[in-house]
């Protein structure tokens, strides 16, 4: 194994977090004095790129307090909830307290289907959205999540190919950034995944045989294609009801990512799993967003710090939520008498012609110039996959070792965020 430990700056130095986690629905933010967007003094002209942290906080200096309200999707210091908890910390930690947040644990504020309606009417200021539950409502961006299975499925190369490529390819696409703006957003994270998905089931199906006739929760149109094509019916279920659904026999399956399983706790309900290396599921992404009207109404050294500050919310998905998760996944369902899997040869076979028939449905996208994004992923993705082999990443064991093989003190995702941000973000730093 690679070890890819270091030191981290101070921009990431505590995921603990000691917010104060209360349902605020009060006003959105509050902002007083003068100069451009309620900031005041100079620092509304913003930082260098690369800026300090001393730097940001002098900047922050004549800047009057703002609150934000957001909400997380987990219990607080939940390993679920870690990438949102940094973000905020370090965002504070960056503005010298001049920016504060309001946390409401366990998506208390909105479900996640509801999401993007709190920020547009005020109920929440930033907040994860997701567009895959409403493709009539983003067909742009659903065309990119559904091309979301060319993926590398790996745990490790493949996590950070996945969460990178697609980030590319959005800001490269104007018709999926459009969607956001026209939906009341500023968008700062396109896309993000929370690892690869997985079939959980409560009986073991490795094949199309065993799968015929099977209830099956997905999350979005591709999902549903995939398993129809292997002989089960797909049923929508968002993921908080998915341990019940499981549980009480209302589903048979679900395709989710290891960190949904650990978060719904349905695991030892369906504890026969099954990614395929050679055979992906399309992903269930979601996005990172913030009110439009809040937005514009921040100091630009404040936008600057959200931008800047991705680095932390990119690399603690990784490295403090994905990667433990998946060890934690695989370490429940051997506990539950379960395994990961692969499919059988003909069932691999299925799903990858599946997969190419949804490519080809992709390139007659009306959203958008289809041939032209999946021309760009699948480009993308190969480049992807080469920078992250290149930064010194690899895979040494298959899903089913890893709980045993992984170690957080010898892998983080440092490098690859620090590149993610290089190569895709900074070229969208306000300025």
């Amino acid at each position: 194994m690679v070890n890819l430990h270091h030191t981290r700056r101070a921009r990431a130095a505590s995921v603990a977090v000691s917010l104060a986690g209360v349902l605020v629905l009060a006003s959105c933010a509050e902002t007083a004095g003068g100069g451009d967007g309620g900031g005041g003094g100079s620092s509304a002209e913003g930082v260098e790129p690369g800026a300090s942290m001393e730097e940001y906080q002098a900047a922050f200096a004549d800047v009057d307090p703002i609150t934000l309200n957001t909400q997380s999707p987990s219990p607080q210091g939940s390993v679920t909830g870690a990438n949102v908890e940094a973000y905020l910390e370090a965002i504070t930690e960056w503005s010298d307290n001049k920016i504060t947040f309001e946390v409401a644990y366990s998506n208390g504020i909105a479900p996640p289907t509801e999401s993007d309606d709190a920020l547009l009417d005020g109920r929440l200021d930033l907040a994860q959205v997701l567009p895959i539950y409403e493709p009539a409502e983003f067909p742009a961006n659903g065309a990119l999540i559904e091309a979301g299975f060319i993926s590398n499925q790996s745990a490790v190369v493949g996590t950070l190919q996945s969460n990178a490529w697609p980030n590319e390819v959005a800001f490269n696409t104007p018709e999926i950034i459009q969607e956001f703006t026209d939906h009341g957003m500023q968008v700062l994270v396109p896309i993000y995944n929370s690892g690869v998905n997985a079939l959980f089931c409560g009986e073991e199906k490795t094949s199309a045989a065993d799968i015929e006739g099977s209830q099956v929760a997905v999350g979005g149109t591709a999902q549903g294609a995939q398993i129809e094509a292997l002989g089960g019916a797909s049923a929508s279920v968002p993921y908080p009801e998915l341990f019940e659904s499981l549980e009480r026999g209302v589903v048979d399956c679900s395709v989710s990512s290891l960190t949904v399983g650990v978060l719904g706790g349905f695991i030892p309900a369906a504890p026969n799993v099954v990614i395929d290396p050679d055979a992906g599921f399309a992903l269930a992404p979601g996005a990172m967003a913030m009110s439009q009207t809040m937005w514009d109404s921040l100091p630009l050294v404040a936008q600057q710090l959200f931008w800047d500050r991705l680095d932390v919310f990119m690399d603690v998905n990784v490295d403090q939520k994905i990667w433990p998760n998946t060890a934690d996944a695989v370490s429940q369902a051997h506990e539950a008498g379960g395994s990961v899997q692969v499919f059988d040869d003909a069932t691999r076979e299925t799903l990858q012609g599946v997969n190419e028939e949804l490519l080809d449905a992709l390139r007659g996208s009306d959203a958008l110039d289809g041939d032209a994004l999946v021309d760009g992923a699948q480009e993308s993705a190969e480049k992807w996959q080469g920078i992250v082999e290149e930064l010194g990443y690899t895979d040494e064991v298959d899903y089913d070792g890893f709980d045993e093989w992984y170690n957080p003190d010898e892998l983080d995702a440092d490098e690859w965020a620090q590149r993610l941000m290089e190569d895709v973000f900074n070229e969208h730093r306000p300025s």
